[in-house]
């Protein structure tokens, strides 16, 4: 019987030891890239909600909230269970808009007896603030959310202005961690890290 030429050689071994280290090098050097791919879809993502955030929220989470379903507007409407009820004093509340349609999440402030605009300021030791908000859309929301969470962190003082008169907002311990709670789990939400 004749012998067979051997299939690893040399020279065969030294191309495929190239071949083996270049490739694993490129994948190496190119997941230190992986974050920085580009986005061509062209579609605003900042409300975008992942299957895992939007089963955690509605296994999880929702439990602490009341729940209402607008047909109407293809959406869940998320209300806190412990916030604050006043059938005659001005109140703005946050509330968390999931729409299963879209796969988005939205924050949203509801006005209670009062109109807007409105005017909310903050009073601290050190200085005071003011904000003009007025009914705007998903973007004003989310501003206004980003705005008032580290006021209410720091512990400010936060009063809705209505005329020439003053109401206070979020003045109990169990008001701004009711605030803190609906912050933190739309946050969570939208798979945003937010300090």
């Amino acid at each position: 019987m004749p012998t067979r030429d051997p299939v690893l050689t040399p020279e065969l071994i030294k191309i495929l030891k190239i071949f083996i280290f270049s490739s694993f090098g490129l994948v190496l050097v190119f997941s230190f890239f992986n974050t920085y791919r580009a986005d061509n879809t062209g579609q605003d993502r900042t409300f975008k909600v992942s299957d895992a955030e939007k089963l955690y929220f509605l296994n999880v989470r929702s439990i602490h909230y009341d729940r209402e379903l607008r047909r109407d507007a293809g959406m869940t409407l998320f209300r806190h269970g412990k916030r604050m009820r006043s059938d005659s004093l001005p109140t703005i509340e946050p509330m968390i808009l999931v729409s299963p349609i879209k796969d988005e999440a939205y924050i949203f402030f509801e006005l209670l007896n009062a109109e807007y605009p409105i005017s909310l300021y903050t009073l601290s030791d050190k200085d005071s603030t003011s904000v003009e908000f007025s009914n705007g859309n998903n973007q004003d929301h989310l501003k206004l959310m980003n705005q008032l969470k580290p006021w209410i962190e720091a512990n400010y003082q936060i009063v809705l202005k209505k005329g020439n008169q003053s109401f206070p907002l979020w003045s109990t311990e169990e008001e701004k961690e009711v605030f803190k709670t609906i912050a933190e789990d739309y946050f969570r939400l939208i798979n945003q890290a937010h300090n």
